[in-house]
């Protein structure tokens, strides 16, 4: 009996966020826009095909790109919007796919595989293609291969506003001629070592001995040449919603030290606010919890534009500490929440504020990813001496272990 042949579908929203606003506005078509921060510190979030005709492409800073496009016309963005119309599309699907995997606000992965037997799963991704546009407006591409990879470098292929089918088997010839930048795991510093190596067009990796590549780049070159081959064993995620996370801090003596109080609540709401970048994730409202001795339990939230910055979210996190600490009474627990959870929303309200604090908080990102989650802090959440690692986006539970004062 023959092995079952997968039919992985990507689908990728063109443009999402312009096409969000030209449905709201239909004076935008067919005219160059910018969506991001205004000023001329911010930076690009995206742009429409009409302004990439200038060189313009996303995280390019503002200044330059209005110079290369005077005429264009810079939105700052409306992350609810773009919200409420992801989840038109996500609906769509998932009332029509019995497994699918949203990677970002404008992706999704669909895995049709064993459908043939009843239909086309070609025909059938392109019915669904059909039916989203027609729904939301909104103009949508995929590619469809047997891996995850394939189809994935197939949608940029088909775009805009388009579909491609790569059948089984032509995936290496499909690939040989695309530049290695296709390749999903290749950036820009991965793509200039290749250049230097005289790698350029994906088919050249695919005559590479595995070896060299991985002599050059390490485990990362062998990814990218079982990529380069077509190869990909990756599976689709069943995509599910997470709505919130919290962290808890439940003390083993109770305690009225209001300076500890802060620095506990202030690392974490700090940790949660990493999380949420580091899960792609922006929150709409913020809540904070103390439970006293007695075991009375107090609640006080606050709605926020969406977001996922460490100066928008402390601040109110603090405020709302302030406001429901009682301190005549010894504290047995505080918590923070943050909810309303969109999934990829990209940061938006970042590139209001200008490319450098986008900077920042990558930096700071970027060393805790390397050398842990407590590497780099805030002098006031310091007398919190270690909290635990966890990523609360695959199901699990944030915790703070034992607080030890200096």
């Amino acid at each position: 009996m023959n092995e079952q042949q997968h039919s992985i579908v990507h689908m990728d929203l063109d443009t999402f966020f312009v096409s969000c606003e030209r449905l709201e506005d239909s004076r935008l078509n067919g005219l160059p826009i910018l969506i991001g921060g205004s000023s001329d510190r911010g930076v690009v979030a995206s742009c429409s095909y009409e302004a990439r005709r200038f060189g313009i492409h996303s995280a390019m800073p503002m200044k330059m790109a209005k110079e290369r496009c005077p005429e264009a016309i810079v939105i700052s963005g409306n992350s609810a919007n773009y919200t409420k119309y992801s989840r038109m599309v996500t609906d769509i699907i998932q009332e029509a796919v019995p497994l699918v995997e949203k990677s970002s606000i404008d992706e999704f992965y669909m895995d049709l595989s064993g459908m043939d037997r009843f239909f086309g799963c070609y025909k059938y991704a392109g019915e669904l293609r059909q039916k989203i546009m027609r729904e939301t407006g909104l103009p949508i591409s995929f590619g469809m291969s047997v891996n995850k990879t394939v189809s994935k470098i197939a949608t940029g292929e088909a775009k805009p506003n388009n579909q491609m089918n790569i059948i089984d088997g032509s995936e290496k010839l499909f690939l040989n001629p695309l530049s290695v930048q296709k390749i999903p795991m290749v950036g820009l510093k991965t793509y200039q070592m290749l250049c230097s190596l005289g790698v350029k067009r994906i088919g050249t990796i695919q005559q590479m001995p595995v070896e060299m590549l991985e002599s050059v780049l390490g485990q990362n070159g062998i990814a990218i040449w079982k990529k380069a081959q077509g190869i990909d064993t990756s599976p689709v995620i069943q995509y599910s919603e997470r709505k919130s996370i919290s962290s808890e801090r439940t003390f083993e003596q109770d305690t009225i030290d209001v300076v500890r109080l802060r620095a506990i609540v202030f690392a974490l709401a700090e940790n949660l606010v990493f999380q949420l970048r580091k899960g792609k994730k922006v929150c709409a409202c913020v809540t904070v919890k103390i439970r006293y001795s007695d075991f009375q339990t107090k609640t006080l939230q606050h709605r926020i534009p969406y977001s996922a910055a460490d100066h928008e979210i402390i601040p109110i996190v603090m405020d709302l500490f302030e406001k429901l600490h009682n301190r005549r009474l010894l504290v047995r627990l505080v918590g923070v929440r943050m909810s309303e959870l969109v999934h990829g929303n990209y940061q938006m309200r970042l590139f209001d504020e200008g490319s450098r604090l986008a900077t920042l908080y990558h930096s700071m990102d970027d060393i805790r990813e390397r050398f842990g989650e407590r590497a780099i802090q805030r002098a006031v959440g310091m007398r919190v001496k270690s909290i635990g690692h966890f990523n609360p986006f695959r199901g699990e539970t944030p915790v703070v272990v034992a607080n030890r004062i200096v």
